[in-house]
């Protein structure tokens, strides 16, 4: 592999060993003996390290806090709830590491000599200059940099009181306060967990969105349900951060014009995320970027342009999502290991979900790629949780679900949801869209009673109806009877 001249000729470079790197390493290693991994900074995935798996451990101790503070509605009295922040955040750390600690054996168990360690820079489209080590010439590149928070310019006000999502699982205990900025999938998570933990939160945006929703019937009574927990104002007017001794003063505008501020212990920046391409030298290989830098790239190849090179993970700055990357570093590194012959890969129906409560999902197409889709001929299904059965047995009945089917073919397009078990619905309609479902088909599914499965099929039942698909659905038959 080393040649007399002290470079590396390699068939395929992987440039980062997150979770589309290391599976496009597995991937291209099944075609091409001669493949190297080339990580600049620590291992461990993002999720792992900063993103689902310690947030869920987050938002699972809030769980248990808010079920506790709320066991009143089934005549449960807990005589008191004592919250210990230093011990909540023992726990996150503790199976954070572990869960980083599976993936540190995954690296462990490539060869080292396939291991190089450093920041790369393309010095053409075909060689790598890696930091403190070696030059690499590689057929076939993978790009697989992955991506890190995001912070607005303004926010860095906050001074030594700033932190990133990333920051925040390190934290040895819980804070009295904190200003969050950035009402997105992150900072919807964390906010309402540290909400829920006894922390005083108030979270601030600008456009006016709440989280990924599209639909704005289900960003309406999120918006209204969130705002029952902690203050959430998706578009307001900040006026000033300023650093004090003890801690950072917010000044913003209320919703009447009036000038408010308040001093916080932390400002959290939830502002999302970049893609780690500057300082990669794209602008040597010769490739398409677009505005933010990012190779273009076809979604099904995954490869750029016409060239040798690769783009995987959230790097690629399109849909990032674990299960995601894991498709798209399959891909790429397949196609990287049998170049020149590229093949398109399986890209499965979109399908998100955020873990707030109610939680939020959205699968297949939005409402506004399904009217494009459908060219204004589709309709919408929905139910409200309110008075779903099993949802109101189990004190959870809030939230809705909408459904969208394309008229004529009847064919089920995309879904949006806030509400509860959100998580399993989503796939459930997955499945449905990747199938290629009508709505009658999956109305043909079996629906248990009693579930929260039930207002799955009562939206359907409404999107049918809408959809004139056949006789209307009987006005007595209800989600809590025996599903006739």
């Amino acid at each position: 592999m080393r040649e007399p001249s002290g470079e590396l000729e390699v068939d395929v470079a992987v440039i980062g060993a997150g979770s589309a790197g290391l599976v496009a390493y597995r991937q291209a290693s099944k075609h091409v003996d001669n493949v190297v991994l080339i990580e600049g900074g620590p291992y461990g995935t993002t999720c792992a390290r900063v993103g689902c798996m310690p947030s869920k451990l987050l938002i699972s101790a809030a769980e248990a806090a808010h079920s506790a503070h709320h066991a009143g509605q089934f005549g449960v009295y807990p005589e008191s709830v004592r919250i210990d922040g230093k011990a909540v955040m023992e726990r996150v750390r503790s199976e954070r590491d572990r869960f980083v600690g599976f993936v540190l054996e995954s690296v462990e168990n490539i060869p080292e000599d396939r291991r190089i360690r450093g920041m790369a820079r393309f010095e053409d489209a075909n060689t790598l200059v890696v930091e403190k080590g070696p030059r690499i010439r590689a057929e076939r590149v993978v790009i697989a940099t992955g991506s890190r928070t995001n912070v607005v310019p303004f926010l860095n006000d906050a001074g030594s009181r700033l932190v990133t999502n990333d920051e925040v699982f390190d934290w040895q205990s819980l804070p009295e306060s904190v200003a969050v900025f950035g009402p997105g999938v992150i900072g919807l998570e964390i906010g309402q967990a540290l909400a829920r933990l006894g922390v005083r939160v108030k979270m601030f945006g600008v456009g006016g969105a709440v989280g990924p929703i599209q639909d704005p019937e289900i960003r309406r009574i999120a918006l209204e349900t969130f705002n029952r927990e902690f203050f959430l104002d998706p578009d307001v007017e900040t006026t000033g951060i300023r650093e004090l001794e003890n801690g950072i003063e917010v000044s913003y505008r209320d919703k009447d014009g009036g000038q408010v501020s308040e001093v916080f212990e932390f400002l959290l920046a939830a502002t999302g995320r970049r893609p780690n391409v500057d300082g990669l030298g794209l602008e040597n290989t010769g490739l398409a970027l677009d505005a933010r830098g990012v190779p273009e790239f076809d979604r099904y190849t995954l490869r750029c342009g016409e060239s040798p090179i690769f783009i995987a993970g959230d790097v690629n700055n399109e849909l990032p999502l674990l299960h995601e990357a894991a498709d798209e570093g399959r891909i790429a590194g397949a196609n990287a290991g049998t170049y020149p012959e590229v093949q398109t890969g399986l890209r499965r129906t979109p399908l998100s979900v955020v873990f707030t409560d109610p939680q939020i999902a959205a699968v297949g197409l939005t409402i506004q790629q399904t009217d494009a889709r459908c060219r204004g001929c589709f309709a919408v299904g929905s139910v409200n949780f309110e008075n779903q059965g099993r949802s109101r047995v189990m004190g959870k009945n809030r939230g809705l679900l909408r459904v969208y089917g394309e008229h004529g073919t009847g064919r089920f397009m995309g879904a949006e949801m806030f509400g509860p078990a959100a998580e399993h619905i989503a796939h459930l309609l997955a499945w449905s869209a990747q199938q290629r479902m009508d709505v009658t088909e999956m109305l043909e599914m079996p629906f248990y009673h009693p579930v929260i499965e039930e207002g799955l099929r009562t939206a359907l039942r409404d999107l049918h109806d809408k959809l004139k698909l056949g006789p209307e659905s009987s006005e007595e038959c209800m989600d809590c009877g025996p599903g006739t």
